[in-house]
């Protein structure tokens, strides 16, 4: 039976090789990026794959409240159902960490916005939906002080620390809902990928973009993954696996996803 599924930063790497193996098994998909030209062509490469359902396509910079607000808006008034969210989209390396709201662009596009954007389509996905957030092997303690955008990180630092911080609320939320809420997955999809992050922070091609694509498509479609619900999935071994042991601190996490709270209440 087709899924409907959404996945952002969809126009290349993780995200795009995801989309091609989900569309060639018939879902229907709903594609976001943040350049116009790739969407398109990106819709026109999925569309023309046998077997794909339908395809949608969405704009927005989740660096920018304002495009997330109006990425939730469209999906709401155009979807009354959701299968499956993928949070994709993510950023290493950046030559301006500082958004127009004063936050790090890492914690914001990585973090922040995935946090947004679940919390306003839980609606759509229900008790039988999947929330599926790209984390990493990367995972460091999260200074509140940066994640508030009042320190300044290295690319390294602020990317393993927006990673952890995703799934500290991947298991918060997992938590919050259980019973009547989503499955939630934070999923390492595989460390040193050839995806463009890679390649501009580590100056390495990297290895088959296919080992992340078909564990996002397992999380998202197999059985029995409900019974994993707030855990984390580490891909370079194989299995459900601990985080970082602030990942299942309780306080730890209450604390992140207050500060995350209060970053959009104030927004």
């Amino acid at each position: 039976m087709a899924k409907t599924i959404l996945i952002t930063g969809a126009t290349d790497g993780i995200g795009l090789e995801t989309a091609k193996l989900l569309a060639s098994n018939g879902h229907d998909l709903l594609i976001h990026g943040r350049n116009s030209e790739k969407l398109s062509s990106v819709k026109k490469l999925l569309s023309a794959i046998p077997n794909a359902g339908s395809i949608k396509t969405y704009l927005a910079d989740l660096s920018e409240f304002a495009d997330v607000s109006k990425l939730i808006s469209n999906i709401k008034n155009e979807y009354k159902h959701l299968d499956v969210l993928i949070n994709n989209a993510g950023v290493f390396k950046t030559n301006n960490p500082i958004t127009a709201d004063g936050l790090d662009v890492r914690f914001v596009v990585n973090t922040i916005s995935p946090y947004l954007l679940t919390q306003e389509l839980l609606p759509l996905l229900g008790h039988s939906g999947r929330v599926i957030n790209l984390s990493s092997a990367a995972q460091a303690p999260v200074n509140i002080q940066a994640l508030l955008g009042k320190a300044i990180l290295t690319d390294m630092e602020a990317y393993a620390q927006s990673k952890l911080a995703i799934t500290m609320w991947s298991k918060t939320l997992a938590d919050k809902t259980a019973g009547r809420g989503p499955t939630v997955i934070a999923v390492n999809p595989g460390s040193l990928l050839a995806s463009k992050m890679v390649t501009e922070g580590f100056g390495v091609a990297g290895k088959d973009l296919s080992i992340g694509a078909k564990i996002l498509q397992r999380i998202a479609l197999e059985e029995g993954i409900s019974e994993h619900s707030g855990e984390y999935f580490d891909n370079d071994s194989g299995q459900f696996s601990p985080p970082h042991p602030d990942g299942l601190n309780v306080q730890k996490s209450k604390e992140i996803v207050d500060v995350i709270e209060k970053i959009i209440n104030n927004r």
